[in-house]
């Protein structure tokens, strides 16, 4: 199953039935949910971000999940040049999905830990983004929250992750679940290779205060590449917003350790 890139990008709204059912075709025969029908659809575009959660390029680096088929992921999907695949649970493939799909989205307005999608966020956890101080609506473990409860429906199974809007509450409590696994910084720094996308990383800066955030991947030379709500691209405490980041090490020493629910 080859086929050339035709040099279109398909993505949600492109009028390509053509070129978009033989997409469809390749997902559906890799044993992605997708619809056999022409048209690239919001639907569409969820299977898409799933099949490049789960896959790399051709020189072994992460697809991007923006939900857009280009070069990479056409190439990748087709088999036209070698691929890796990574071992990715569903849960943890479709929660790194979700959590690209978030990319870019802000509080409204800035620095006041609500507004707009921060919302969603807070609300699914269980706090109320009309009360209290912004101080009072830390989102971070929210948006972890939400991404791995929206990736449980699509699955149509249990949310395994808390229910809590705390860092380290939900350290604590992962080491009672069933099927869940911890991995301290220490391990993990000794054997990278205990590190896989869709974990949940937690920092520890002391006097209660911390922050989560999803793996997407380890990056060549040690770096993780990150999804993360509450947060920034100037390395402040002043998280404004869902960014993707290269800035965690596993030397960090702030860096409590991982979560990982491919079992639960």
């Amino acid at each position: 199953m080859s086929a050339e890139f035709s040099g279109r990008v398909l993505m949600v709204g492109v009028q390509a039935p053509d070129l978009v059912k033989q997409l469809q075709n390749a997902l559906r025969n890799r044993g992605y949910p997708s619809p056999i029908d022409g048209n690239f659809s919001e639907q569409m575009e969820s299977v898409v971000r799933l099949f490049q959660a789960q896959h790399s390029d051709d020189s072994g680096l992460p697809l991007k999940v923006d939900g857009q088929v280009g070069y990479h992921t056409w190439t990748a999907l087709f088999g036209v040049l070698p691929r890796a695949v990574y071992g990715v649970a569903p849960l943890l493939a479709q929660a790194i999905a979700t959590a690209a799909s978030q990319e870019g989205q802000m509080e409204e307005p800035k620095g006041q830990n609500k507004g707009g999608m921060v919302d969603e966020y807070l609300r699914a956890a269980g706090l109320d983004p009309n009360v209290g101080t912004p101080d009072s609506r830390p989102w971070c473990m929210c948006f972890v929250f939400w991404v791995f409860q929206q990736a449980s429906k699509q699955l149509t199974r249990g949310n395994p992750v808390p229910k809590t809007a705390s860092c380290h509450h939900h350290w604590d409590a992962a080491a009672d679940l069933p099927g869940v696994h911890r991995i301290a910084a220490k391990e993990a720094l000794e054997d990278r290779s205990l590190v896989k996308p869709g974990l949940v990383f937690v920092l520890d800066f002391g006097g209660g205060q911390g922050h989560t955030g999803i793996v997407e991947t380890l990056l060549p030379g040690g770096p993780l590449q990150t999804i993360e709500g509450n947060s920034n691209r100037d390395g402040s405490r002043n998280g404004v917003g869902v960014f993707r980041l290269k800035r965690r090490k596993l030397s960090d020493a702030e860096l409590k350790g991982f979560i990982d629910y491919s079992a639960a």
